[in-house]
């Protein structure tokens, strides 16, 4: 019996995949039934079958909404049906249904606890997420509207640590119709078209009425910046460790005369990246509060979530908190 032919768009689905998997011995797929997932899953398939590939997917189940558990099964059964191992994972999120408790917002808690879960059964594998080409466009423009720097408008990185991204430069419109060929059904995330969620808006609303005002091809612009500040991302952060390392910065101490001299680009990568390094989370502000030191009307120190830093002779010192139990 001759093997089905794929349709055009599942079989760029699946190329997509089988460019990123090649050579790659196990992999995770997040699945939530949606439809981009629901595609990469199903690509993943045709892909491991000619990179040998192992492959199981995962379902997590936020608990977030009415029905939860009964969509997660569905998707499970859905991926199995067509020969992939699946999984459900149940997930706690503080806060719940009532979002009551959120520190972050429910979208990051859930993020954050996906994530997690993911992690915990890949292990030491990739997992690869369904992230299109419109997603990247979109965290461009929250990226823009924030007012964010260029680590920001790099958006999402194909290869971000173990988590995998092939279809960056797949629309979202193409996992839709490759879903179709497949003769799967996925299932509409409500919250995609809750207005209350700053992305859903960007998605059914600015998107749409930036191509009706600038004309076709916003999105594959959008989502060229991120790739282009990508590599200039690669090149910035390599100088910016070549001067920690050289002038002998190390987690708790950066030295004062240098930072001061150096031009106000690197500067603030390089404050950046000190406290991040120290697990420091830090907003432009508190940069900017932490150049300031370097000025004798900068003040002693500065407060930061979780830290504090001083100027203590010619070097700034960084003080984490002990955490709370």
């Amino acid at each position: 019996m001759a093997r089905k032919e794929l349709g055009p768009h599942a079989l760029e689905v699946s190329r997509a995949v089988a460019r990123m998997i090649d050579g790659v011995p196990r992999a995770v797929v997040g699945c939530s039934g949606g439809p981009d997932s629901l595609a990469l899953a199903l690509g993943a398939r045709w892909a491991a079958r000619r990179t040998g590939t192992t492959l199981i997917a995962v379902v997590v189940d936020h608990q977030l909404q009415e029905g939860s558990a009964q969509v997660a099964a569905e998707a499970a059964e859905t991926v199995t049906e067509r020969g992939i191992e699946a999984r459900v994972v149940t997930v706690d999120i503080p806060g719940g249904r009532d979002g009551q408790s959120f520190e972050c917002g429910p979208e990051a808690a859930a993020r954050t606890a996906r994530r997690a879960a993911l992690s915990q059964v890949a292990g030491a594998d990739p997992v690869l997420l369904g992230h299109t080409l419109d997603d990247q466009a979109e965290t461009v423009l929250l990226g823009l509207a924030r007012g964010s720097g260029t680590a920001s408008l790099a958006g999402i990185r194909p290869r971000a640590g173990r988590f995998w991204h092939p279809l960056l430069g797949v629309r979202r419109a193409t996992t839709r119709a490759a879903c179709r060929e497949w003769g799967v059904t996925p299932w509409q995330d409500p919250q995609n078209a809750d207005p209350a969620f700053l992305r859903s808006r960007v998605r059914r609303e600015t998107m749409p009425m930036l191509e009706r005002g600038l004309g076709p091809g916003i999105a594959e612009a959008l989502a060229r910046t991120a790739s282009l500040l990508q590599g200039d991302e690669e090149i910035l952060d390599a100088i910016t460790g070549d001067w920690l390392e050289s002038q002998g910065a190390d987690t708790g101490h950066l030295p004062l005369q240098p930072l001061a001299a150096a031009p106000t680009g690197l500067s603030r990568r390089v404050v950046k990246a000190w406290l991040a390094g120290a697990g420091v989370d830090a907003s432009f502000a508190h940069v900017e509060s932490v150049r300031g030191l370097c000025r004798s009307e900068g003040g002693r120190g500065v407060d930061l979530p979780g830290a504090r830093v001083e100027r203590r002779g010619r070097q700034l010192v960084l003080v984490v908190a002990a955490p709370t139990r």
